[in-house]
C-alpha cells in the first residue's frame, strides 16, 4: 500500500464550496483501479488547511493510471482553482504500524 499525502491551501473564503466539491470528486477518484481509501481532514490551527490522504494498491495506480485518466481532468475542474499555493503531492510507503 502507498499513502498519498498532499496538504491544500485553500483559498480564503472558499472553504465551503471546496468542500462541497470535494464530496463531489469523491466518486470520481473512489472508482480508480487500485484506489484504497481516502480522508480529508480540516486543520484546527490554521483555516484554510487541508490534509488529504490517499491510499492506493501501488504508486503507479496514482502517478500513471489516475492522472493520466480522463476522470483526473474532471478532478481537476472542479478542485484545482481552490489551491493557492498548488499542493505538493508526496508518496509514502510504510515503515511501521502500530
Amino acid at each position: 500500500m502507498i499513502l498519498e499525502h498532499a496538504l491544500l491551501s485553500v483559498k480564503p473564503g472558499q472553504e465551503d464550496a471546496f468542500e462541497a466539491a470535494f464530496r463531489q470528486a469523491t466518486s470520481i477518484i473512489a472508482g480508480m483501479p487500485g484506489f484504497g481509501r481516502l480522508t480529508l481532514s480540516r486543520c484546527l490551527e490554521r483555516s484554510g488547511t487541508y490534509l488529504l490522504l490517499v491510499e492506493w494498491d501501488r504508486l503507479e495506480d496514482h502517478t500513471v493510471g489516475f492522472r493520466g485518466s480522463a476522470e483526473y481532468q474532471r478532478w481537476r475542474d472542479l478542485l484545482h482553482h481552490f489551491y493557492e499555493p498548488f499542493p505538493r503531492v508526496e508518496h509514502y510507503d510504510e515503515v511501521l504500524h502500530a
